[in-house]
């Protein structure tokens, strides 16, 4: 199994090459790509060092998988040409989610939606992973209305160089070249640019993701995206309003036994979703759950997940075992 990481030697890069040793993803030769100027580098993978290539080396050597974290730009231009030749491409950027030929994928949500003749499939965006992780088996049993969701996103959702930033403004720096203001002891209501309707791009992806992934148009999603000064881990906020009555308990297990997902919801013991414990899981985490008494059939949660792994390389590689669970790669 020939496998191409395109994007190897970024934040998510990394974290997927670490994700695939961990749950012992069966690669026999990694094609790390990345950019002419990173070509020649060397990355770790199972214990061994493998040189970084290019991306026209990478198509000559024939990979069965991609999985691409490369940008906009680099999918647009070169997941076709690695389908072309046969191989599967699982991308990490905007570019395919809302094509309509192309499957938008969160294998415990909506894994059976992967045919044969998907060869680009798409990860969604990070803080949409979460989200629809918790709304599936509420949709399924209660039917959802509306979503209401603020996140909080951490720096490492815009990569390495925002790290340094917010690190570099702790010591004392006044640098802003990531974000338009200081981050540090800062929330910025701003992740991408905005649109004419005044949502942001961020925001606009998270309401058009959850309603393609949940496969029902009818579901409403208002969004508000925040950059926050936390290094790893987004956190969410979410009122979801239903079309049935629910019982708390009944919400709770069915959230526990939910692939995935870990219920820590104890406010007496204040044990709660919290970004510096999510670190490292891949789990989803979910608590404050309560009723809003201000609707029908309103509840209230609190969403945390590790944005680089869950949010990002664990479900790109858990689309990519989900390919070879149906024998779509080899």
């Amino acid at each position: 199994m020939r496998v191409a990481i395109v994007g190897a030697t970024g934040l998510v890069g990394t974290t997927m090459l670490r994700v695939l040793e961990e749950r012992n993803f069966p690669v026999t030769e990694l094609l790390p790509v990345a950019s002419a100027r990173s070509a020649g580098s060397k990355v770790l993978f199972s214990g061994k060092e493998w040189t970084v290539i290019t991306p026209e080396e990478a198509l000559l050597r024939a990979p069965q998988l991609a999985l691409f974290s490369a940008g906009g730009g680099p999918s647009l231009e070169l997941a076709p040409r690695f389908a072309q030749i046969g191989c599967r491409v699982v991308d990490n950027s905007s570019t395919w989610r809302m094509d309509e030929t192309k499957k938008l994928v969160v294998p415990e949500v909506n894994g059976d939606v992967l045919m044969a003749e998907d060869f680009i499939i798409a990860n969604p965006n990070c803080s949409t992973v979460q989200l629809v992780m918790v709304l599936k088996p509420l949709h399924d049993r209660y039917g959802i209305r509306r979503v209401v969701v603020s996140t909080y996103q951490s720096v490492s959702g815009t990569g390495a160089k925002a790290i340094e930033e917010l690190q570099a403004q702790r010591r004392g720096s006044t640098e802003t070249t990531v974000y338009p203001y200081p981050i540090d002891l800062n929330l910025i209501p701003q992740i991408d640019v905005f649109r004419e309707d005044g949502n942001t791009k961020e925001e606009e992806k998270m309401i058009r993701e959850t309603v393609k992934i949940l496969g029902d148009e009818a579901v409403k999603v208002a969004a508000t995206c925040v950059r926050v000064p936390v290094v790893g881990g987004h956190s969410e906020s979410v009122n979801i309003e239903f079309e049935k009555p629910f019982e708390l308990e009944e919400v709770r297990r069915m959230l526990s036994e939910f692939p995935g997902i870990a219920v820590q919801d104890n406010p007496s013991l204040k044990e709660y979703p919290m970004p510096l414990l999510a670190a490292g899981d891949d789990r989803v985490f979910v608590g404050r759950l309560r009723r809003d008494a201000t609707v029908e059939n309103g509840l209230q949660a609190w969403i945390v997940a590790d944005n680089l792994r869950k949010g990002a390389a664990t479900n790109a590689v858990q689309i990519a075992e989900l390919l070879l669970q149906k024998g779509f790669l080899g």
